[in-house]
C-alpha cells in the first residue's frame, strides 16, 4: 500500500492512495503516522479496512512528510561505491552513521532554505525506511522484519558545516528544510525489488544524479542489523541510505544551490519531489 500525510503543516491527515488514485482520508482508523501507529499492526487494520467507505480527501492538499515526529533520523554516508569514487575515498568497511535533526524534516514539495551564511548547500537522491517494530541487535535474516515501508529523500547538506567545521558531519545535515521525505511510503510486501530501484536528480531540468539503489555497499538489511546493534531502532524512525554520484561538490567546478534553482528528484516506485530553493533572509 501507499500511505502518506495530506494538509498544512502541523494538520496532516493520514491517507491511503486507493486503485483509482484517490487519497482516502484514514484519520477514523489512525489518528497519525508518527511513532505510536507505524506499526504492523496499524498496517493490518488500514488492510482490514473498506476503503470504498472512507472520505476521499482533495489532491490539491499540501502533501506533508510522510512520517510524523520520529524520534530518529538516521542518516548513512558514502554507502554508493561510486560516490565514494567520485570523492577519492577509501570504500567504509563498516556502515557510516550521522543524525539528521528531527526538526530538518519538510514535505516532499517543500521549500529548501539555503542557511543563513551558506554558500556549499548541496543535494543527495537517496532511499529511505522506516521502522514498524523495535529492532535490538536483530540478525541480517531478521532485519526486513522490522521494516514497515520505504520512501524517497532528498538529504540535503551543508558542505561546509559537514566537513569543516568540527569533527562531525551532524551540523552540516540537520538544518531546517535539509529533510524532505515522501511524498509516500511503499509498504515492504508491494515493494520486494527496493535493492533494484533507478534513482535521479535534477536542478534547473539538468540531470545531476542517476544511480540504482543495487550500488549500495551495505544493503538495508545489513543497515538495519548494523544499527540495531549501535542503538535499539523503534518504530517510526527513519533513516535515509546513501546517495550515488553527481552531488554538486564533485562537479568541475563545485555547483551549490544559492536560491532561485528549482530542484527536482525520484525514485522507480517512490515518486518525486519538487522543491523550490529560496535563500536565507532574516
Amino acid at each position: 500500500m501507499k500511505i502518506l500525510r495530506l494538509g498544512e503543516k502541523g494538520h496532516e491527515k493520514p491517507a491511503i492512495i486507493d486503485d483509482q488514485n484517490n487519497y482516502k482520508d484514514l484519520s477514523s482508523i489512525v489518528q497519525d503516522f508518527n511513532p505510536k501507529n507505524l506499526n504492523f499492526e496499524s498496517l493490518e487494520k488500514i488492510k482490514n479496512a473498506d476503503l470504498s467507505k472512507l472520505p476521499n480527501l482533495d489532491t490539491n492538499l499540501r502533501i506533508g512528510p510522510c512520517v510524523s515526529d520520529p524520534s530518529k533520523f538516521i542518516g548513512i554516508g558514502l554507502n554508493f561505491k561510486d560516490h565514494a569514487e567520485e570523492q577519492n575515498l577509501p570504500i567504509p568497511k563498516e556502515p557510516i552513521i550521522f543524525s539528521k535533526f528531527t526538526s530538518c524534516i519538510t514535505g516532499p514539495n517543500d521549500p529548501i532554505i539555503v542557511p543563513k551564511g551558506s554558500s556549499h548547500t548541496d543535494w543527495e537522491v537517496e532511499l529511505g525506511f522506516v521502522i514498524g517494530k523495535k529492532a535490538i541487535n536483530v540478525s541480517i535474516e531478521e532485519a526486513l522484519d522490522h521494516v514497515l515501508g520505504f520512501f524517497l529523500v532528498n538529504d540535503v547538506s551543508e558542505r561546509d558545516f559537514q566537513k569543516n567545521r568540527g569533527l562531525t558531519w551532524d551540523k552540516g545535515k540537520g538544518f531546517d528544510t535539509f529533510g524532505p521525505i515522501g511524498p509516500y511510503i511503499v509498504t515492504t510486501d508491494e515493494l520486494k525489488d527496493y535493492q533494484n530501484l533507478e534513482m535521479f536528480l535534477d536542478v534547473n531540468g539538468k540531470r545531476m544524479q542517476t544511480g540504482n539503489t543495487s550500488k549500495m555497499i551495505f544493503d538495508i538489511k545489513t543497515l538495519v542489523s548494523y544499527m540495531s546493534s549501535c542503538m535499539s531502532l523503534h518504530p517510526g524512525d527513519i533513516c535515509c541510505t546513501g546517495t550515488p554520484p553527481g552531488v554538486g561538490e564533485n562537479m568541475k567546478p563545485p555547483v551549490f544551490l544559492k536560491g532561485g534553482e528549482e530542484v527536482v528528484l525520484g525514485i522507480e516506485k517512490l515518486g518525486q519531489q519538487k522543491h523550490k530553493v529560496i535563500p536565507y533572509k532574516d
